[in-house]
């Protein structure tokens, strides 16, 4: 990190949720391999405040006289007394992510099979930890305030590539699917930038990206941000890119990465903020919100060419 003698002394966060939010603040002016340890330890407080130093240290990736030097020069005397205030927001907060898993393994270890069931196994495990979390941390506020936005926007565009591209293709299914217009900002033939132009502050985007971000969502966000667009975001870290002009941010941290990165808590999220807003544009507020299937917008659609030609063959009789 840079040296900073010469400059007025930081205020040392008092809280965990100072601390994310010094971090998030001054992550732009980390060194890469602070930005390493930042990302970490944001994105894996339980870890941080459940393990020791050197075994966070080689999850993390880095020495453990890294993780001393981080907390030294965001103000502590050390990792330990970092490591503190992890420890007391986990002593106050709901069972986390490696707990439940860890449960969840012991539930399941006395049918353990030794092929290649084992990582359906281990994927199940993950994803019901992680839709057990999603359960926890998404606020009413958020999604109502994302049905808010969509169910009153102009036009609503979507960006979401590499292995968000299909959190986007079923946003763009669903919001369809509720009568909205929708404009999917997709990559191929190189035009998803020059299409995020025609955005106006009267529309909203909808952007997803996960480490490592796709370059061209977080410069769409950032068009998005300099027209005046409202965004919606789905990423894992206030560290995100995205994150810093998100009008709605939605987090799903993930706490390692792998081949197998799951999608079965982004996906549930777009099907709960999908059916928010169809419950926002129901005309009768006391029925059960539903998003129509392609079958039954077809049903509607012969229904009404069938009506129109009865109509024609009246007045042509008349």
């Amino acid at each position: 990190m840079a040296d900073t003698s010469d400059k007025p002394k930081l205020e040392t966060p008092r809280s965990y949720e100072a601390i994310v939010n010094h971090i998030t603040e001054y992550y732009p002016s980390f060194p890469p391999s602070s930005q390493q340890i930042a990302r970490f330890i944001t994105q894996n407080p339980n870890v941080v405040a459940l393990e020791s130093i050197n075994a966070v240290a080689s999850k993390c990736g880095v020495h453990a006289s890294s993780l001393v030097r981080f907390a030294q020069n965001i103000g502590y005397s050390g990792f330990k007394e970092l490591q503190g205030f992890f420890q007391t927001r986990l002593a106050t907060a709901a069972p986390g992510f490696r707990e439940r898993i860890r449960a969840l393994e012991g539930e399941l270890s006395r049918n353990a099979e030794h092929s290649s069931r084992g990582h359906l196994r281990d994927l199940v495990v993950r994803d019901t930890a992680a839709l057990q979390t999603l359960l926890e941390t998404v606020a009413e506020s958020s999604l109502a305030g994302a049905a808010k936005l969509l169910a009153e926007a102009e036009t609503i565009y979507i960006a979401g590539q590499l292995r968000s591209e299909p959190i986007a293709l079923l946003f763009r299914y669903l919001l369809t699917m509720l009568r909205r217009r929708v404009v999917l900002l997709d990559p191929s033939g190189g035009l998803a930038q020059e299409m995020a132009t025609t955005m106006t502050g009267r529309d909203v985007l909808i952007a997803v990206a996960f480490r490592h971000y796709a370059k061209e969502v977080a410069v769409i966000a950032e068009q998005a941000a300099a027209i005046g667009t409202p965004q919606i975001v789905i990423t894992d870290s206030q560290l995100s890119p995205l994150a810093k002009d998100a009008q709605i941010l939605f987090l799903i941290p993930e706490e390692e990465y792998s081949f197998s990165r799951s999608l079965a808590a982004p996906m549930c999220l777009v099907q709960c903020i999908a059916v928010a807003t169809a419950a926002r544009l129901q005309p009768d507020p006391g029925a059960a919100p539903r998003i129509p299937t392609v079958t039954e917008m077809a049903l509607r659609r012969t229904g009404k060419q069938s009506t129109a030609a009865r109509r024609g063959s009246a007045r042509q009789t008349l």
